[in-house]
């Protein structure tokens, strides 16, 4: 008779109790899987601001880069321009103008040699 009062708990007065239960579980199982969305969220809303500020300076390293060229530019141009008139203005300048060149050249080839030789 023991077996027999088991199976009436389980009878529709036992369903109530189970799914009441099941949507405690379900209930559980909800909170803990938005707190763990809300935490995903929390770190991926961090990582989106740190791109933007690493973005934010690289734009202003890369703007600061910009203005550097643009006054490297002006100084390569006006050199330029100086051994171009340099160049055009008669044979004595032509002669310097080869010997300093071909120094230049010599002095780059050292300063190549002597770094090659520290690096290694």
């Amino acid at each position: 008779m023991a077996e027999w009062g088991r199976g009436e708990a389980r009878g529709p007065a036992g369903w109530g109790q189970s799914a009441g239960a099941v949507e405690d579980v379900l209930d559980v199982e909800n909170k803990r899987m938005a707190d763990s969305l809300a935490s995903k969220v929390t770190r991926l809303k961090s990582l989106a601001l740190d791109i933007d500020k690493d973005a934010e300076e690289q734009n202003q390293y890369l703007d600061g880069m910009d203005s550097d060229f643009l006054s490297v530019t002006g100084l390569l141009s006006g050199s330029v321009k100086r051994f171009s008139g340099m160049a055009r203005s008669g044979k004595d300048n032509r002669k310097l103008l080869c010997s300093v060149s071909a120094g230049l050249i010599l002095v780059f080839f050292i300063l190549y040699y002597l770094v090659s030789r520290a690096g290694t």
